[in-house]
């Protein structure tokens, strides 16, 4: 059995117009928006911080205690978040900042109850300069992709369409980390430049073989989605494998949970998902219209001059 099949995608890129293939493109660019903006309006930033953006307090311990009742027995401090660490019967519990006093009684409230306790305090100041870093990073990244791209391609419309089609993917990426409440930390920030160089890349693929290659329009998109699609199905698959793996004690108890290598998994594969629709229906969309309108305009420059000539 074929991983791709190439009647669906021979029908696709003859039947669908620019207008059919960029309609679902648009709406989940709207609906990523729409929960960015909500969570801004809600939290004041578009995606929950972890304890390395916000600050506060990380207890590691050992209790046989299910999550549900300890966050019950601490919400009286703020911003309780409760799982399991590294399997057996190793629990963290994060909480946000707190008064002097409030973080003594926590200390010893956790040290009289639990065994083998170990507590991690961030600082407020150093958790936003932390912050202000990786927005930075993320904001480089994606300029110095942008030069990268308008340097390899030289023209306006190829370099914008790849550029939207990643902004797409991060947008649609970071509105699922609120949906399934992942927090932005550092390994989620990783993901995220991680996609944008996985998006970039596909979409590069696609453009230069459009743009770069001869042959009729139609075979050439052919031929770069068999390629593309191959290699986002293979890669999600392996992202598919390294979630449930590191989700493993959810299936098998002797598997080990590994929290932060779940959730950059999980970010990757939406990222993906997304990659999928925005580069093989915008970026499509919008080549295949600036292809053909470029070729039409060279159709009319060449028959002026034949005109001309059966007049005289």
């Amino acid at each position: 059995m074929k991983l791709i099949d190439d009647k669906a995608i021979e029908a696709y890129v003859k039947n669908f117009n620019i207008k059919q293939m960029l309609i679902l493109p648009v709406i989940l660019l709207l609906l990523s928006l729409s929960i960015l903006a909500y969570t801004t309006y809600k939290t004041g930033a578009p995606l929950e911080l972890g304890l390395e953006f916000k600050g506060g307090t990380a207890v590691f311990f050992d209790s046989a205690k299910p999550l549900n009742q300890l966050e019950e027995e601490y919400k009286m401090f703020p911003d309780v978040q409760v799982r399991e660490y590294g399997g057996g019967i190793r629990k963290i519990m994060q909480f946000g900042p707190m008064s002097e006093s409030l973080k003594d009684e926590l200390i010893t409230k956790t040290k009289s109850e639990f065994t083998n306790v170990e507590i991690n305090n961030m600082g407020e100041a150093f958790s936003k300069t932390l912050q202000g870093q990786a927005v930075r990073a993320i904001i480089i990244s994606f300029l110095l992709m942008g030069i990268v791209v308008f340097i390899v391609f030289r023209t306006f419309v190829p370099s914008v369409a790849v550029l939207i089609s990643a902004f797409a993917d991060i947008a649609f990426a970071a509105a699922m980390m609120d949906v399934f409440g992942i927090v932005l930390s550092l390994g989620t920030v990783a993901a995220l430049l991680m996609l944008i160089g996985y998006s970039v890349d596909t979409d590069i693929l696609l453009t230069t073989r459009l743009l770069k290659r001869k042959g009729e329009l139609s075979d050439k998109i052919k031929d770069a989605m068999k390629t593309g699609l191959t290699m986002t199905t293979t890669t999600l698959a392996a992202l598919i494998a390294l979630f449930l793996v590191s989700s493993g004690s959810y299936l098998v108890s002797t598997f080990t949970r590994i929290d932060i290598i779940r959730d950059i998994s999980v970010v990757l594969i939406f990222g993906l998902i997304a990659d999928i629709i925005n580069t093989w229906m915008t970026n499509v969309g919008i080549l295949k219209w600036y292809i053909e309108k470029g070729t039409r305009k060279m159709e009319k420059v060449i028959e002026k001059p034949k005109r001309k000539g059966q007049r005289a």
